[in-house]
């Protein structure tokens, strides 16, 4: 009896300590994330202007689509919050739900990413033709890249969680792409904000 109330106990101990490192490592992760993209804008920053006589931000980017591109994901954002509160909740159904259509919404920006890219490379500014493009096309490319890796994310978690259920462990890999999800939408704000605005402007 003493021995299997010592092994209660520790069991007891041992899940919320699982929980909370998945949680942690997920955060270190992103905080090399982090420093993934802050180089890339690093490198943006300087090498942004350097077009070596090739079209600059100005006439390459196109604001009316990337508007369309950004209102896609950050509602993808928003109905990911829906499927958390469904989660919370304990209504399986819902979170599908909601997943299916952030899936969805996330799916139209990696299309409209990818169409936007082919069309430059077919006005002959693709990534070889200057600093500039370069540099552009990593930055954002990284996270289209990193979008597509959610949503393959996504679309495994939604067949765990139609076999399994709302259990603890799909549970708490909802928290960790939740993070994933809206890290991503806080990164494009950036790549918005000092990309394509700024780039338009100067």
């Amino acid at each position: 009896m003493a021995v299997d109330t010592a092994q209660s106990r520790f069991l007891c101990l041992k899940e919320p300590h699982a929980h909370n490192g998945t949680l942690l490592g997920f955060w270190i992760y992103l905080m090399s994330d982090c420093f993934i993209f802050a180089s890339l804008f690093a490198c943006y920053a300087v090498l942004g202007t350097s077009t070596a006589g090739g079209p600059t931000a100005a006439q390459v980017l196109d604001l009316h689509g990337l508007a369309i591109n950004t209102a896609l994901l950050l509602v993808s954002s928003v109905t990911f919050g829906f499927a958390m509160l469904e989660m919370a909740r304990k209504n399986k159904g819902a979170v599908m739900l909601w997943l299916a259509v952030s899936g969805l919404l996330a799916a139209g920006f990696v299309t409209l990413e990818i169409h936007e890219f082919l069309g430059m490379i077919a006005d002959g500014a693709g990534p070889g033709r200057s600093a500039f493009l370069s540099s552009f096309f990593t930055l954002v490319g990284t996270h289209g890249l990193h979008v597509s890796v959610g949503i393959l994310w996504l679309i495994v978690l939604m067949t765990q969680l139609g076999k399994f259920g709302l259990t603890d462990a799909n549970i708490r890999r909802m928290q960790c792409l939740s993070m994933f999800w809206h890290f991503l939408d806080l990164v494009w704000v950036g790549v918005f904000s000092f990309v394509y605005l700024t780039g338009v402007l100067r």
